[in-house]
């Protein structure tokens, strides 16, 4: 077994938008880490509301206070990703709100470990932000519904000006 080595925690994503739920398993990253990466991935299939620069940006606002945080993005594979920028021991860090995102997840991960020979962890959502959703976000903000304590102020700022303007 490997001691004392820099492990990176890697957190990928599409996180459009990013939710409470995503900043608390970032926010418990960075305190069992030394290194956090939030990765926003992007998949040509996918219409998004807010296009990788933007979400890059409304997470670096949103996770301000962590030092030992940054956010990267990447149009290609995790694997190459990590491959072509990160040194040292990588782990995946994947938030699991319920048994169907444990079943996919894993699939995930099983490929990930074949592929790269990177391992992934699962973090639990904390019970009070299992229901939340990037797509519940969108929907309920679409309808005018409350979504102020689900996402950060910048980003509740971004989704209103988007609401504005379309």
């Amino acid at each position: 077994m490997r001691r004392n080595r820099m492990v990176t925690a890697v957190i990928p994503g599409s996180f459009d938008p990013v939710t409470v739920g995503h900043l608390d398993v970032v926010k418990r990253c960075a305190q069992l880490f030394p290194e956090v990466v939030v990765l926003v991935a992007s998949n040509s299939a996918k219409q998004y509301w807010f296009d990788s620069s933007q979400r890059v940006s409304l997470i670096e606002a949103s996770v301000v206070e962590f030092e030992n945080v940054r956010v990267e993005a990447t149009n290609g594979l995790l694997m190459d990703w990590c491959q072509a920028n990160l040194d040292g021991e990588v782990v995946l860090i994947k938030g699991i709100r319920s048994a169907t995102d444990f079943d996919y997840e894993t699939v995930q991960a099983v490929a990930n470990r074949a592929l790269g020979k990177i391992e992934t962890l699962f973090l639990p959502a904390e019970p009070t932000h299992a229901h939340i959703s990037s797509s519940l976000v969108k929907e309920l903000a679409k309808h005018h519904g409350n979504i102020e304590n689900l996402v950060s102020k910048p980003v509740f700022k971004a989704i209103n000006r988007r609401l504005e303007t379309n």
